[in-house]
C-alpha cells in the first residue's frame, strides 16, 4: 500500500501532491491494478489533513481513470500508467543509478544533473523518441 508523504513547502496544492504520488506509485510498479488506496481517514490521520483534500485527489484519480470507487470496500487502482514492466523499471532504474554516480564522480552536482537530465529528454522529444 502507498504511504503518502507531504511536502509544505512545494507551492503544490495538497490534493495534487497526494495524486501526483499515486501516479508516481503507478509508473513504478509499486502500485498495481487491483490494489486499494488507504482510506481517507487513514490518511487524514497521518498527514493530519481535512478529508475533503484525500477525497479531491481520489475523485480526480477516478475522473482520469486510474482508480474506482467500491462503496463500503475502498478505493482500488483500476489500471497502470505507462508501458514498461517492473522488471523493465528496475534494470533501467539500475543503469540510471550508475550513471548518476558516474556524474557525481565527474564533479556534478544534483542541479547539474538536473539540467542535464531534462536537456537529453527534451532532445529524445525533438527525435520522437520520448
Amino acid at each position: 500500500m502507498i504511504e503518502f508523504h507531504l511536502d509544505r513547502g512545494s507551492g503544490v496544492s495538497t490534493y495534487l501532491q497526494l495524486v501526483h504520488q499515486v501516479k508516481h506509485a503507478l509508473r513504478l510498479g509499486t502500485l498495481r491494478p487491483g490494489d486499494k488506496l488507504p482510506t481517507a481517514r487513514e490518511v487524514v490521520d497521518s498527514l493530519a489533513i481535512n478529508p475533503n483534500t484525500v477525497l479531491k485527489a481520489y475523485r480526480e484519480l477516478e475522473r482520469e481513470g486510474l482508480v474506482a470507487a467500491r462503496p463500503g470496500m475502498g478505493t482500488f487502482v483500476r489500471q497502470a500508467v505507462g508501458g514498461a514492466t517492473l522488471a523493465d523499471h528496475t534494470r533501467l532504474r539500475r543503469g540510471l543509478e550508475q550513471w548518476v554516480r558516474e556524474a557525481a564522480a565527474a564533479g556534478l552536482d544534483q542541479e547539474d544533473l538536473r539540467v542535464l537530465f531534462t536537456a537529453v529528454l527534451a532532445d529524445a522529444a525533438k527525435e520522437g523518441v520520448a
